[in-house]
């Protein structure tokens, strides 16, 4: 964190009007999209004031130094343009405009179109890193760690496929587990006769 906090404030040496913020470390793979970071103003309160929230993915120091960097401008971006009052995104948050890809360039990042995204592929050109020799070669020594992704499970679309009809004597139907009918009887309020698999 203190490496991460050190190429943050020689962020704001270099652009005075990026704000203090509060920089975290967390999941980034919890989605169904991956994010390397996010910028959310005005999340914590700190000292009678409120600052953004600049989050790092956990999972995303795996990466080179240079290309958490280039989050941490990318994330700078949006704190100059929340600075400034710009409306630099649009559906959300998620699609990046041209006023983004403006602000990018005078941080010293690439910026690349993403039919989906905007202007969000984010490189970090050999100038740039030059610029912010000392702090990377401080990232480097930390970045040590890096988070797992998270394994999260399938989402369930329509009707489960393991599922299978079944009916009583007096024709109630249900729908359950193939398993479930065969290892133990399922008894029908009703009739008290069993349910059976129904003949298709």
């Amino acid at each position: 964190m203190r490496a991460l906090e050190g190429v943050w404030y020689a962020i704001r040496d270099r652009h005075t009007e990026i704000p203090d913020v509060v920089l975290i470390l967390a999941s980034g793979t919890e989605g169904k999209q991956a994010r390397w970071g996010h910028h959310a103003p005005g999340r914590w309160h700190v000292a009678d004031s409120d600052r953004t929230e600049i989050m790092v993915s956990g999972e995303g120091l795996r990466r080179t130094p240079a290309e958490v960097l280039g989050t941490l401008l990318h994330e700078a971006t949006h704190a100059l343009a929340e600075a400034r009052d710009i409306q630099d995104t649009s559906r959300q948050g998620r699609y990046h405009n041209t006023r983004f890809r403006d602000l990018a360039t005078e941080l010293g990042i690439d910026v690349a179109k993403d039919d989906k995204f905007g202007w969000s592929i984010t490189t970090v050109p050999d100038t740039t890193q030059a610029a912010y020799r000392a702090p990377l070669r401080a990232l480097e020594k930390a970045m040590v760690l890096w988070r797992r992704d998270e394994i999260t499970a399938p989402t369930a679309t329509g009707k489960s496929s393991n599922l299978i009809a079944a009916i009583c004597p007096c024709e109630r139907t249900i729908r359950i587990a193939r398993s479930s009918l065969e290892q133990a009887a399922v008894t029908c309020g009703a009739c008290g006769g069993d349910f059976e698999p129904k003949a298709l």
